[in-house]
């Protein structure tokens, strides 16, 4: 049973660690046994007043019912290189390589997204009723959050199951391909890899788990807001709330703090009045200085996990919000009907490759399988009409059945 997860992002310096803990705090007031995940451990370790554990493996117990775990891409890096390296080191020492130690290995860039797969998978499988991710900021969020399906399908493609030759046969096939054969052992590490994106990838696509947006409201925020539905919407991620965070009193006629509050109460009135944009719109009051303790996090009045509008049940999958409209008794055609909130007609891109789409928005980019049905059409066409793109697929006569259906 995957826990009640909210992955909380958003945009740089607007409070992401201090919108986790007190989502955090929430979920444990209302009796949950809650782990938050963060990569800044200082900050967390300074708003819940006890620093973080070391590890989703070893977390650190902060509160009565809450707990803590550092997301540490460092270690992370080192730990999986030095266990490939020894996984390897037959065809090391054949090459005369030196070995590598733990103590000089410096983290590549993008390894903090490895290391953020990794603790989900690890929480993922724990006794929580709660978890929490304080994630870095939406773009980099989201490009760790596609990461397992991206390389689940890299692992089907380069090294597919099926191609494995039993090993009486092995030699033979190399004999007759000229090339040696990938080794039983890449076949076995791809297919850990595998189940090990897999679990990361279910928590993620979890009806349970929805994505919390933290913004400092005004002028700024309007179009990262929008790129960030799209985005969102592009994934398959739902968002369960918009925290407006450093949200500033009502001015006492000083008038640069009169004109900074009616712009930020703009932003937030013109939130609110678009309930299909956000499902809801929370205040994080400014308090004048950093927060600092549970005290100050109980100011701000954060929803618990599961609390937002999209809350599913936890251990289930989200429906596709995707989905396939028959006009073949009309028009002859099958359409694909994707929402992409926010998106620009300019900005978007469509390409059918064989069995996918690959859909790029922006700065976003995916690539998803086309259905049964959908394989044995072509394109006819697209537009992009009141956020919904609406992909036309005409069926081909030489593919599709006989009797004119198909499942789609």
């Amino acid at each position: 049973m995957a826990p009640r997860t909210v992955l909380v992002t958003g945009l740089g310096g607007a409070g992401r660690t201090t919108v986790a803990a007190a989502t955090a705090l929430a979920a444990t007031r209302r009796g949950d046994r809650t782990l938050l995940l963060t990569a800044d451990a200082p900050a967390a370790g300074v708003l819940l007043g006890a620093a973080p554990g070391p590890g989703a493996a070893e977390p650190a117990r902060v509160l009565d019912g809450l707990w803590a775990a550092r997301i540490d891409s460092a270690d992370h890096f080192r730990t999986e290189l030095l266990a490939l390296q020894e996984r390897i080191a037959p065809a090391l020492d054949l090459l005369g390589a030196p070995r590598l130690r733990g103590e000089e290995l410096t983290e590549l860039p993008g390894s903090d997204r490895f290391a953020l797969l990794h603790a989900l998978r690890v929480a993922g499988s724990g006794d929580w009723d709660a978890l929490v991710v304080d994630l870095p900021p939406l773009p980099d969020a989201l490009a760790a959050l596609s990461l397992p399906g991206e390389l689940r399908r890299y692992l089907r493609r380069l090294l597919p199951r099926e191609r494995q030759a039993a090993r009486a046969l092995r030699p033979v096939m190399a004999q007759l391909a000229g090339v040696p054969l990938p080794a039983p052992w890449l076949y076995e590490a791809a297919a850990r890899k595998d189940t090990e994106l897999a679990a990361a990838q279910l928590l993620i696509e979890d009806a349970a788990t929805s994505v919390r947006l933290v913004v400092e409201p005004g002028p700024a925020a309007e179009e990262a807001l929008r790129t960030a539905r799209t985005g969102l919407a592009l994934h398959g991620l739902r968002a369960d709330a918009l925290i407006a965070a450093k949200v500033l009193p009502p001015a006492d006629g000083h008038p640069w703090l009169t004109a900074a509050t009616a712009r930020q109460r703009d932003s937030i009135d013109a939130w609110r009045g678009d309930p299909g944009a956000w499902p809801a719109v929370h205040e994080l009051p400014h308090l004048g200085r950093e927060p600092r303790g549970p005290g100050d996090l109980a100011e701000f009045d954060v929803p618990a996990p599961g609390e937002g509008a999209v809350a599913g049940e936890p251990g289930t999958r989200a429906d596709d919000p995707w989905w396939v409209e028959d006009l073949r008794a009309t028009d002859g055609l099958l359409v694909w009907c994707l929402p992409l909130p926010g998106a620009v007609k300019g900005e978007l891109s469509l390409v059918r490759r064989e069995h996918e789409l690959l859909l790029t928005v922006g700065p976003f980019r995916r690539i998803v399988p086309l259905s049964s049905a959908l394989r044995r059409c072509t394109v006819a066409g697209a537009a992009l009409t009141e956020g919904v793109l609406r992909v036309r697929f005409a069926p081909d006569p030489g593919l599709w059945p006989k009797d004119g259906t198909a499942g789609a």
